[in-house]
């Protein structure tokens, strides 16, 4: 008999054949030796004596394999040590009833020796498991670290107003959080709490956003659709100059009015050109038209300019007058002109005017009977003044008073100056008479 403190194993009951642990007898039972004495084990009715035999010990060695794969897994530190001594229990009954053929001994052994190796292996079952937890935490440690930083992103794009590229990046970040290791309940709950809130709190920015954009394009449209509506109404008139500022004017107002949906846009845009366009082709095209009348018309113009240049110097300016107000009648009945030699030739006229009313206030100034009896109230005022001081004099040298005398001469002196220049201005008035 083994040494208990042999080591024994499932393999050794597998070493050599187990076939030599049975017997088959005359009547076909199947036998199995153990220290004990014999056991019957069975039959195998309508098979031969071997493959009655092999059967039994295909039994047998299938349990040896059992004991084997427990003892291996156990050494390998893959199974918890409480539930190796359930599977001994268990093992050890199978053995005790095993209808098969083989080492029951060494077997039996074999598997009363399995605690002594849990034992034996149990440092390196729990370095192990310390290693699994180990590796364990620090993937959850991992994990929580790459949530709490999607977290941390989707916070900082809450507030952005990049939309589609913000959009964009807190796709990629949910499916990063999808993809990720799962932490403990209430971590995993806070995170996504918060996850989610940045998520919720920017997408209802974006869609507060694109509401206002939609109710701004609303307006834009409605703005854009009066303006291409004046335009059309525009496009038929025949009033150039003023048509063409109102153009300009819709043009301001279509600048102003901001940018709508871009298909919106493009069609009003189009349908404003369009209006425009046939405006200003039909405004060419009568330029274009008048251009030879307003050749003609020019030259007609500048036939007339040497009547009016006739007028100056001017000798009567009543018959200067008429002549040219008659002159400037025809000017006005003359067909359109290219404005820029237009403003040429009126210039000219204009200064030849100037002179001519000029000379007819000058004449009426010189008239004006309240002028004229001003000029005549002062020479009148300045002979009385002379004639006064010259009295004064005379009876002052009577009175033997020579500077009061002398005083009143010099008065005398000085008035007679001024009434020989009051007297041309007045004879000035009498002159234009």
């Amino acid at each position: 008999m083994e040494n208990s403190t042999t080591p024994v194993s499932a393999a050794s009951a597998l070493i050599g054949d187990p076939s030599k642990f049975g017997r088959v007898a005359d009547d076909g039972t199947v036998y199995v030796i153990t220290p004990e004495g014999e056991r019957a084990v069975g039959s195998y009715p309508g098979k031969t004596n071997e493959e009655a035999l092999a059967y039994f010990v295909r039994k047998f060695e299938s349990l040896a394999s059992e004991v084997a794969l427990l003892s291996a897994r156990i050494k390998s530190g893959a199974l918890v040590p409480e539930d190796a001594q359930a599977a001994v229990a268990k093992l050890r009954e199978q053995v005790s009833t095993l209808n098969g053929v083989g080492d029951l001994k060494t077997l039996a052994l074999a598997v009363e020796q399995i605690p002594q190796l849990v034992e034996t292996h149990r440092a390196a079952y729990d370095a192990r498991k310390e290693a699994e937890n180990t590796a364990k935490e620090a993937k959850r440690k991992e994990a929580a670290e790459h949530k709490e930083k999607l977290v941390a992103e989707a916070e900082s794009l809450a507030l952005s107003e990049s939309w589609k590229n913000t959009g964009d990046r807190l796709k990629v970040l949910l499916d990063e959080w999808k993809a990720a290791a799962r932490l403990d309940k209430k971590s995993d709950a806070e995170l996504w709490k918060r996850f989610s809130s940045a998520r919720n709190k920017f997408d209802k920015r974006r869609r507060t956003h694109f509401a206002q954009l939609e109710s701004q394009s609303a307006i834009v449209a409605q703005t854009k659709n009066q303006i291409v509506e004046e335009a059309k109404k525009l496009a038929t008139s025949k009033e150039w100059i003023s048509t063409a500022n109102r153009f300009k004017e819709l043009m301001e107002e279509w600048k102003a009015a901001g940018r709508g949906k871009k298909s919106a846009d493009t069609k009003l845009w189009d349908e404003f050109k369009t209006a425009q366009d046939a405006f200003f082709t039909a405004k060419k095209a009568d330029l274009e038209r008048r251009q030879g009348s307003m050749v003609n018309n020019l030259a007609k113009r500048e036939e007339m300019m040497p009547a009016f240049e006739a007028l100056l110097p001017v000798k009567d300016v009543k018959a200067a007058r008429r002549e040219f107000h008659d002159l400037m009648d025809k000017w006005g009945r003359i067909g359109i002109t290219e404005r820029n030699k237009r403003a040429a030739l009126e210039a000219r006229i204009d200064a030849i005017e100037a002179e001519i009313n000029a000379l007819h206030d000058e004449q009426a100034r010189r008239s004006d009977p309240t002028a004229i009896a001003h000029a005549s109230s002062v020479v009148q005022g300045l002979q009385d003044a002379i004639e006064s001081y010259e009295k004064a004099a005379a009876k002052a040298e009577v009175a033997g008073n020579t500077a009061k005398a002398k005083q009143a001469r010099e008065a005398a002196e000085a008035r007679r100056a001024w009434l020989v220049e009051a007297q041309k201005g007045l004879a000035d008035f009498t002159t234009s008479k």
